[in-house]
């Protein structure tokens, strides 16, 4: 069942879960970014029920996510290719992993993401394009976009964790 309250599906967040937020669809996308591309790559790789997988990459192909494109004429089969939509998940990936070492590994991380070119370990932050800081809760506020609805506008205006002159929890 979809969300149906318009806060949830204005908002960018409630979109891309609605889209990406389904816990086998971010596990695909994970092994397309490592290489899988074919049903069963994916399936191998995840011990996936056939028609669980059949639907989430259906689900991803629709949504942008995925390219479907035919490898193979008989019998067909078909390879299921990153998009530029999917690519720019990426960081979402990244963030997930840099998270789940921090919180989810007591006993140390079983994958570190490298740089390519020399293999040193990357430490993952988010941070702001224009001066390189890194974004936190402490100095975030969410503000209306220019095609907020009035609703949201309201919203937006009640969040106490947002409003720039509430300090944040923990700060």
């Amino acid at each position: 069942m979809q969300p149906k309250s318009p806060s949830i599906q204005e908002c960018p967040v409630g979109r891309a879960v609605e889209t990406v937020g389904e816990w086998w669809s971010i596990l695909i996308l994970r092994d397309a970014f490592q290489g899988a591309t074919k049903f069963d790559e994916f399936a191998q790789s995840l011990g996936i029920a056939p028609n669980i997988l059949s639907r989430r990459l259906a689900h991803l192909t629709a949504s942008g996510m995925f390219a479907r494109r035919r490898y193979n004429e008989r019998p067909p089969r078909y390879e299921y290719v990153l998009t530029d939509k999917a690519r720019d998940f990426f960081p979402v990936i990244v963030a997930l992993l840099a998270w789940g070492n921090k919180h989810l590994a007591p006993k140390g991380a079983s994958i570190v993401l490298a740089n390519r070119s020399d293999a040193r370990p990357f430490d993952p932050i988010v941070v702001d394009a224009a001066d390189m800081q890194p974004i936190t809760l402490a100095n975030t506020i969410a503000v209306p976009g220019p095609r907020a609805s009035r609703g949201m506008r309201v919203r937006l205006a009640s969040l106490k964790a947002m409003n720039p002159a509430v300090a944040p929890a923990g700060d």
